[in-house]
């Protein structure tokens, strides 16, 4: 563990004129030169680990690792190979359990019905090539990543674009409960007294990957691409070695149906509605083919080449695996029906292979990519999630990366989700499919949409061609979207058609809130804002600027009205981003200095703190931190406001000879009396 701090020798006193930067003499106080003349920067010392919060913090950095800085976000990069194992998982997982729910649907037919699987898987495979090739006309036009929610928000308007956002952030949830759930089938398939600890199994396994995810892509990334590409190996062997023993057997037609291997009693006729129920079961081999879209950020550069290269490459493995399982299980006329706990994928293993060595490796292997499957969704939610808090429909917290460059809120929020679906349906996959692949359909079709706006819009170089592409992507995913909520509607699709508006309608709410406190806050560029210290006191006033805005205009207000020494700070925490608080600060505060700190480990109470420390060793050895707050009329949204100021404020309030002054702001654009919140 790094030695703590040494207490720091500051520098001069900031004066009134140009921007300063906080400097200190010993590097170990948290605060360091960066080698740019006037520019430091906090490092990982400036953040607090004392009593139990340290102590939990120092447990924490031995499970998911120690803080990493910004500037290895550029490093945190996919070459093709880690990202086909890391975004294809979801998708490619789905051959394990994606003919099991066809076959599923047929049997209610009788042994007939089950050859019409092949003829389904066929048409299944079809549709991706369609939404595959639309999907690439999307990366062309988005290179920095053009997930439905992008596309549809820039191109149809808020409310599709939110529709779509709901839509893919319900399946992103269902995408870890299904994949786990299947995982744990598979286990018990090959282990059956471990079906009574379903649950169980199944939420452990969601805390394993959480925790994998929180240390970051890079390390999830290594350990995701074995059991990928070991299913896919170990599945291909299978489906090869089960046509060659087909072939050199007593019926070479690889084509024909089997004898079914259970009793099969008839429940309803086959009739054309029992087949589209078969389809849209078997269309949740699709769910995840949009991940690459949504990721294209996280490929070495060329992005979009690279990532439009490996979602081919998914398409192609996925379609020959889905269509292998689909055909073998035709031959040798497996069955599924509600109540078995042998998987589709389970009976192949042992008629090709026999329960020896081998069978086991591949349940093992098929275990290990539906639980890593999940990770696709580690990976989607949290990020649009980000987007949306960036975008002002989520609480901005979830645009914070955490100490390993992850969306940890994102991350959290995904497993606490993920968890009480899996307890509440008791980690059954049956039970679960009816509610899939409704919103990952519905937000294909509004991606494609939204294409087909943008290029009959923009007319760009070969528009004409594109827009034909993602038009009939658009169409054939639409009819889909329409069969899934016909046929799984009573199933449990109305449970996602009810809780996506709700989401929309609520993101769509808190939109509407952050857009009303900016216009209540803002404060033109023009604007002069020449405040100057005129008050008495010889105690040093701090104030802490998050923006330019009122809230912080009426602090420093009251700073000069108090004291004859007032100083901001402003904490920066992209590094490859110029503060537009510095841009403007020399214009409309040229009485008042300002600190700079540049913090690569994104936290922004601790070098504030460690600033104010360090001012506690100059006379008069005490000092006031003025903090403007906003505050708001409705207890729900106070978890949208103030989540930086509430742990400044916890941090300050343990130092001794530091008074804190909070300013409040209405946010109905009403400044309020400062009050002193604490004082030690």
């Amino acid at each position: 563990m790094p030695e703590p701090p040494q207490e720091p020798r500051s520098g001069p006193t900031p004066r009134p004129g140009p921007i300063t930067r906080y400097r200190v003499d010993l590097p170990r106080a948290g605060i360091l030169p960066t080698g740019e003349r006037g520019h430091f920067e906090a490092t990982e010392y400036a953040q607090t680990r004392t009593g139990l919060r340290g102590s939990l913090l120092n447990y924490k950095d031995r499970i998911i690792g120690s803080s990493m800085s910004s500037r290895r976000l550029s490093e945190e990069r996919l070459s093709k190979k880690v990202a086909l194992a890391i975004f294809s998982s979801d998708a490619l997982s789905s051959t394990a359990y994606a003919t099991q729910e066809i076959l599923l649907i047929l049997v209610l037919a009788g042994t007939g019905a089950l050859g019409y699987s092949l003829p389904v898987a066929i048409a299944i495979t079809l549709l991706l090539g369609i939404v595959v090739v639309s999907y690439r006309q999307t990366i062309r036009a988005y290179p920095g990543g053009g997930g439905a929610y992008i596309v549809a928000h820039e191109n149809l308007g808020v409310v599709p674009g939110l529709l779509a956002a709901s839509a893919l952030l319900i399946d992103y949830v269902l995408t870890v409960a299904v994949s786990i759930a299947a995982s744990v089938e598979a286990i018990y398939s090959a282990v059956p007294g471990a079906h009574d600890y379903a649950v169980p199994i199944a939420l452990g396994l969601v805390a394993l990957i959480m925790l994998g995810n929180l240390r970051g892509i890079r390390e999830s990334g290594t350990i995701f691409a074995i059991p990928t590409y070991g299913f896919v190996a170990v599945l291909s062997a299978t489906i090869a070695v089960g046509i060659v023993k087909v072939l050199t057997g007593d019926s070479p037609n690889i084509f024909s149906v089997g004898e079914p291997t259970g009793e099969v009693h008839a429940e309803k006729a086959l009739t054309l509605f029992l087949v589209l129920r078969a389809f849209s079961a078997g269309c949740t081999a699709l769910t995840g083919v949009e991940a690459i879209s949504n990721g294209v950020s996280a490929f070495k550069p060329p992005e979009a080449r690279n990532a439009a290269t490996t979602m081919t490459a998914m398409a192609l493995i996925l379609g020959s695996l889905f269509l292998g399982t689909t055909l073998l299980a035709r031959h040798f006329g497996i069955v599924y029906q509600h109540g078995d706990n042998e998987t589709v994928m389970s009976q192949i293993g042992a008629e090709v292979f026999g329960r020896n060595a081998v069978y086991y490796t591949l349940q093992a292997f098929t275990a290990g990519i539906l639980f890593l499957a999940a990770n696709t969704s580690y990976n989607g939610f949290p990020l649009l999630g980000a987007i949306l808090a960036r975008d002002g429909y989520l609480p901005r917290i979830f645009h914070q990366r955490g100490n390993r460059l992850v969306f940890s809120y994102g991350i959290l929020a995904l497993t606490a989700f993920a968890a009480l679906l899996l307890v509440a349906f008791n980690a059954s996959t049956t039970r679960l499919i009816p509610l899939y692949a409704l919103g990952v359909f519905l937000s294909f079709t509004l991606a494609q949409s939204g294409m087909v706006r943008r290029w009959l819009t923009l007319k760009e170089p070969g528009w004409q061609r594109a827009a034909v592409i993602n038009a009939v992507g658009g169409v054939a995913t639409g009819l889909v979207f329409v069969i899934i909520l016909v046929t799984k509607f009573r199933e449990g699709g109305w449970m996602v058609v009810v809780t996506l508006p709700v989401i929309a309608i609520a993101a769509w709410l808190i939109g509407r809130f952050y857009r009303g406190l900016d216009r209540s806050l803002r404060v033109p560029p023009e604007a002069q804002l020449d405040l100057k210290p005129q008050g008495i006191s010889g105690i040093p006033v701090i104030v802490p600027v998050e923006a330019i805005n009122l809230a912080t205009v009426m602090a420093i207000g009251a700073a000069c009205e108090r004291s004859r020494e007032v100083v901001a700070v402003h904490v920066l925490v992209d590094p490859d981003e110029r503060s537009t608080v510095e841009e403007r600060w020399q214009k409309q505060f040229p009485s008042v200095p300002l600190v700079v700190i540049d913090s690569p480990f994104r936290t922004v109470a601790e070098p504030i703190a460690v600033y104010v420390n360090d001012r506690l060793h100059q006379p008069p050895h005490e000092v006031t931190v003025m903090v403007p707050t906003v505050e708001v009329r409705r207890w729900y949204q106070r978890p949208l406001v103030n989540q930086s100021v509430k742990r400044l404020i916890k941090l300050l309030g343990t130092r001794r000879h530091v008074t804190v002054v909070e300013a409040p702001f209405s946010g109905g654009g009403r400044p309020r009396g400062s009050r002193v919140r604490r004082q030690s």
